[in-house]
Formats: structure tokens, C-alpha cells, sequence
């Protein structure tokens, strides 16, 4: 008789339970006593099931053994020794998947100065000072690419748009008539239009931040933190540090516009790591309801990269904050940890991604002449490039960019247990690391399996603690279905 034998999976124990992450399903699978006896014999040698219940028969009824070996081969927990799995077809998007997020780069000017910025700095792919892309976009582009938004999001009833740069409100004239040309021809489409976009937050006058509140635009804030760290590298182009400036001007933002939760998003640097200082001073003394992290993308010999011992570092400070997490959401309290939340959201859906992001699919980034990219990080660069406003994506490009970055052709990542969330991160930092968008990010690796570790003991707390707070992701599930005819 055939042998059993353990499945693709990673084991992770939560309030006192054990569960399984499903590799092949992307699903949390909860052990009972008898599963989890099953699975920890096999971990021993491979068995007959035979041999497997007559082993365990003392413990358990042979009749709930054999269920509960057909349950654990049913979701591949276990398999059959000697009968290899079917690898899971190449499934490629649909032809023609709607767009749902444009990112308008409505200028590649910047009145800051930031050392590591990937647009500016020693990194930077696109000459944005001296090459032949206009430094501002005019009404005319704006227009054709609202027009290009709404076509190509197909039967979707919500397109996104976002608005970036640059620093974004440099180009306010043009921001100003995309939102008014956007929400009218979506109306006569029978469309709706989500405005949000991202600012370093020096130009956010009265005046402004009216205009941003009357018309519900999300607002982000790149922000580093408090003085002594946002002054290290947000520096203006004298050099001049910049915190001075706009945390009077973000807490005018804060106290006026609360139509829309505003979120901060911090890059992390050798330099700047101290994560539960950063969150506490910008959620407790700025006052943001949400804090995003992200490592600086660079080179690795640049100063302000984090090396290996940085990732560590982080990903323990990532911990700590992510227990305070967990304890207000038992509580149903709100923590403004986003990337707890995020994470959460994608294990809850059972997201298994055949590519790390929207980019060059759902999302992409529009340049300041219509020239339409993977996203807003390479707008701008020929060599990224998928078409134009005007003339629309090239088929054969796109099928091209897909083809070579889905992720079964990263050998890398074939057997590490978190390329279902993971799926070799992102293009532009494995472009900037290794020169080139289809190879996996392997400098991080560890970070990310650690971090997937954490957010689903998180997941398997709640789940047993608190499940109710679990739903809200199925209430988005929901209402995000509604949005398609």
C-alpha cells in the first residue's frame, strides 16, 4: 500500500493551536488533536495509512483517523508518496484586465532634495533634470489619460486615480483639472473616480488643503519621522532639513481634512531604524491614523542601505509593534500598523500571486507625456515602457513583461513556502539591486519569510480570539465585487 506523506506547508502554532499555512491553496488550515498527530508521526518517516491509524489507534478512534487522513489529503496537507502533485496550471490574466489604479505623475520635479530618492538620487534610472521628458504634464496629457483610465477599466464602476511626482503639488493647476475632468466624464459613463496622492507635504497651504477636503482626495504623507531622523536625508535642496516646515503644515492637514483617513509612509535606512519611535511620534504627537514602513530600495553599497543585520534589526522592531497590533485588535481598537493590516488582509483572501504587485496589470504609472509604464517607479523609462495614453497599451509588450515575470519561472522562489505573498517582491528594487525586474529580491528573503511567520501567528490569534475582526476583510471582499457590473 502506498505511503503517506507530508504536503507543502508552513507549520505555525497560535493561541494555543496549531495550523498550517497551505502553500499549493494559499489557506490556514487548523489541526485538531488527531491532525495534528497525523502530521507530526509523518514529520517522523513517510507511512501506510494502515500502519498510521493502527499507531495512533490508542489515542484516537480509527474511524476519526481515517476522516481525518481523506481531510488532510483532500486540502494536500499530506499527500501520497510516489504520486507527485500536479503543479498548478500557468494561469495568465485574461486578456484585457481592467485597470483599476492609474498613477499620474503629473511632474518628475521635486522641491526636496532627498539623499536616497530612487528618482533623484545616485539610483535613479530616468533623467529627470536633463532628459527630454516635460517637466510638468500639461492639461491636454491629463485629460488624455483620464480618458485612457476610464476606457481601460472596463465594466469596473471604480477607477482610482493617483496623483504623484515628483512632489505632487508642484503641478497643482493640472491636479485641480484632472479631478474635475475625471469625476465628469466618469459620471457620464456611469463611472465612479477615487482620487488620492502622495506628497512630502511642504506645500500643503490653507488653501490646498481645502481643495484636497472638499473633494475627498486620500492624502499619504513621505514622512521619516521625527526631526532628528526626517532631517537626515528629507533635506531641501540646500540642505536644509525639512521637518520644521511641514509638521506644522501636516497637522493643519490632519486637523481640516477628515473626510479620508491621511497615512504616513516612512522609508526605513541604516540610519533610521528605530521603528517604534518613528510610529509613536507619528501617530501619537502628528496625530496620523496609519503608518506604512518600507526599506529604502538602493544599491547595497550606498551609506544608507540596510544590510543583513539591519533586515534583522527591523523584522524583530516589526514584531514588537505587530503584538501591540494584535492586542487592540482583540480588543477591536484601531493601531495604525498598516503593514500588519495589509498582510492580514491578503492571508484572510487567500491570495496566492503569480506576480508581487498590480504593476503592468491592475496598476500602472503614466509619465508627465503620456508615456505609460509598469508603474509610477519606472515612468518615464523607455525600457519599461507599455504604450501610451493615446495610442493605448501594446498587447504584445504587456503579454511579453507578463510572461517573463510570472512567478514560475523564478527557480528561486519554487520552494520557498512564502511565494504565495511574496512572489519574488518588487521589480523596481530587484532592477535597482540586480538590473533586472524579473529577478527575485534574494537580499531579503529571510526578512519576508519572517515577516509572513509573524502576520500569520497574528492571523491565528485572531482567528481563535477575536474572529469577528477577521470580517472586515470580507465586507471589502464584498464591496469591491459590487464594483463590477
Amino acid at each position: 500500500m502506498s505511503a503517506l506523506a507530508l504536503g507543502e506547508f508552513h507549520p505555525f502554532r497560535s493561541a494555543g493551536r496549531d495550523f498550517l499555512y497551505l502553500v499549493p491553496s494559499a489557506a490556514v488550515f487548523e489541526l485538531d488533536e488527531a491532525a495534528s498527530a497525523i502530521v507530526d508521526r509523518l514529520r517522523e518517516s513517510s507511512t501506510g495509512t494502515g500502519e498510521l491509524v493502527a499507531e495512533l489507534s490508542a489515542r484516537f478512534p480509527a474511524a476519526e483517523l481515517q476522516e481525518t487522513v481523506g481531510e488532510l489529503l483532500r486540502v494536500r496537507a499530506i499527500s501520497v508518496e510516489g504520486v507527485p502533485d500536479e503543479p498548478p496550471p500557468r494561469q495568465m490574466p485574461p486578456e484585457n484586465f481592467p485597470l483599476t489604479t492609474m498613477v499620474l505623475n503629473v511632474t518628475n520635479q521635486c522641491n526636496l532634495s532627498c539623499t536616497y530618492c530612487y528618482e533623484y538620487g545616485e539610483d535613479k534610472i530616468v533623467d529627470t533634470e536633463n532628459g527630454r521628458k516635460p517637466k510638468f504634464m500639461s492639461e491636454q496629457t491629463a485629460r488624455e489619460s483620464v480618458d485612457f483610465m476610464l476606457r481601460e477599466s472596463g465594466e469596473n464602476r471604480m477607477a482610482h486615480l493617483t496623483f504623484f511626482g515628483g512632489e505632487t503639488l508642484l503641478n497643482l493647476p493640472v491636479l485641480r483639472f484632472a479631478i474635475a475632468y475625471a469625476r465628469e466624464r466618469a459620471a457620464a459613463m456611469g463611472k465612479e473616480v477615487d482620487f488620492s496622492l502622495t506628497t512630502n507635504g511642504t506645500l500643503l497651504r490653507p488653501e490646498v488643503i481645502d481643495f484636497l477636503t472638499e473633494n475627498r482626495v486620500g492624502v499619504t504623507i513621505s514622512i521619516d519621522g521625527p526631526k532628528e531622523m526626517q532631517d537626515q536625508f528629507r533635506v531641501f535642496h540646500n540642505g536644509t532639513g525639512s521637518y520644521d516646515v511641514i509638521a506644522p503644515k501636516i497637522r493643519e492637514l490632519l486637523r481640516r481634512h477628515q473626510t479620508r483617513p491621511i497615512g504616513a509612509r516612512v522609508t526605513l535606512t541604516s540610519h533610521t531604524l528605530d521603528v517604534r519611535k518613528i510610529f509613536q511620534h507619528l501617530t501619537e504627537e502628528i496625530g496620523f491614523w496609519e503608518v506604512g514602513f518600507a526599506p529604502v530600495t538602493t544599491s547595497p553599497n550606498r551609506k544608507y542601505a540596510i544590510a543583513e543585520e539591519g533586515f534583522d534589526d527591523m523584522l524583530e522592531q516589526f514584531r514588537s509593534l505587530a503584538d501591540e497590533f494584535l492586542e487592540f485588535a482583540v480588543e477591536n481598537r484601531h493601531h495604525g500598523f498598516s503593514n500588519v493590516k495589509d498582510t492580514l488582509e491578503e492571508i484572510h483572501k487567500g491570495v496566492s500571486k503569480a506576480y508581487p504587485c498590480g504593476a503592468g496589470l491592475g496598476l500602472m504609472g503614466v509619465s508627465t507625456d503620456g508615456d505609460v509604464a509598469l508603474c509610477h517607479r519606472f515612468a518615464g523609462s523607455d525600457a519599461h515602457k507599455l504604450g501610451t495614453v493615446r495610442s493605448g497599451i501594446d498587447r504584445l509588450v504587456q503579454i511579453g513583461y507578463l510572461e517573463k515575470h510570472h512567478i514560475a519561472d523564478k527557480t528561486d522562489c519554487s520552494q520557498c513556502w512564502a511565494r504565495p505573498l511574496c512572489s519574488g517582491g518588487c521589480y523596481h528594487e530587484a532592477y535597482t539591486r540586480y538590473g533586472e525586474t524579473a529577478h527575485p529580491n534574494l537580499h531579503y528573503c529571510e526578512w519576508i519569510r519572517g515577516w509572513t511567520d509573524t502576520c500569520l501567528r497574528i492571523y491565528g490569534e485572531l482567528a481563535v480570539r477575536n474572529p469577528r475582526y477577521l470580517e472586515q476583510f470580507e465586507e471589502k471582499v464584498a464591496y469591491e465585487a459590487s464594483q463590477v457590473n
